[in-house]
């Protein structure tokens, strides 16, 4: 099962003793693409003072009632570390909160880079040592990626208009692409992991697709979940394999 980011910015987002405040954002660290931090704004009651918690904290998602609720008190979070506002997200105020919550710090990839969330995956570079603060955080806010152009190996394609969120490990899995830019197209889904660069700079992501791959790719409803028969009827198109296994997107495999 999946989330999508911009139905998730539109949560509520509560403690066990009432509510928080809205979710307003999701910062995924672009090594792996996993969601780190939720960030909601506490609007009165702290002040409009943003609110980031790990999703390690949050128990449960409510898509009927639009909540997702954690298992914090409003003291706790109150009494917590609070993000600066220059640098939301420094390495300090993540180790701050890691330690004051009991958040397993994932930065440290010689160990587990997916933490508690699921199984890793494999390190490209940037090992970190435990006492080595060296490298700082990379974390990349959704809803500014949101609208980012998307090139395909021959031309622009579309922009992105979503993110498609693993409920189980928070992992980004696809990219919600919008091809009406360039013709009375469609949303189709493109894995990140298909990528071959993202210039933040520029605000545009490649990938390794042509662009006639990606207009005749499966059809994307926005309201429809998506199951691993799509999933698998996706990667055939593209010639790619899922994530979900080595062996590549072979129904007996799943």
């Amino acid at each position: 099962m999946f989330y999508k980011a911009d139905e998730l910015r539109k949560y509520v987002l509560s403690a066990v003793d009432g509510e928080i405040g809205k979710i307003e954002d999701l910062y995924f660290d672009d090594r792996f693409w996993i969601v780190r931090y939720v960030v909601a704004n506490a609007g009165g009651w702290l002040g409009g003072r943003l609110v980031v918690l790990s999703p390690h904290a949050i128990v449960s998602v409510d898509p009927d009632n639009g909540l997702a609720a954690t298992n914090l008190t409003k003291a706790q979070i109150e009494n917590g570390p609070s993000p600066d506002e220059a640098v939301p997200v420094s390495r300090q105020f993540e180790t701050a909160a890691s330690d004051y919550f009991g958040w397993p710090q994932y930065w440290y990839g010689a160990g587990d880079p997916w933490a508690v969330y699921g199984p890793p995956i494999p390190i490209k570079d940037d090992v970190i040592i435990p006492g080595n603060e060296s490298w700082e955080s990379n974390l990349r806010s959704a809803k500014e990626v949101t609208g980012y152009k998307v090139a395909a190996t021959d031309g622009d394609i579309g922009h992105v208009a979503d993110f498609v969120i693993d409920q189980q490990n928070w992992a980004i899995r696809y990219l919600v692409v919008d091809t009406r830019d360039w013709w009375p197209g469609k949303h189709v889904l493109v894995s990140w992991r298909w990528a071959e660069s993202v210039s933040w700079w520029d605000r545009e992501i490649s990938v390794r697709l042509s662009r006639d791959a990606i207009k005749r790719a499966p059809e994307y409803d926005r309201d429809t979940v998506v199951t691993r028969e799509y999933e698998i009827a996706l990667c055939r198109h593209y010639g790619r394999e899922g994530y979900w296994t080595e062996e590549g997107c072979d129904p007996e495999s799943d």
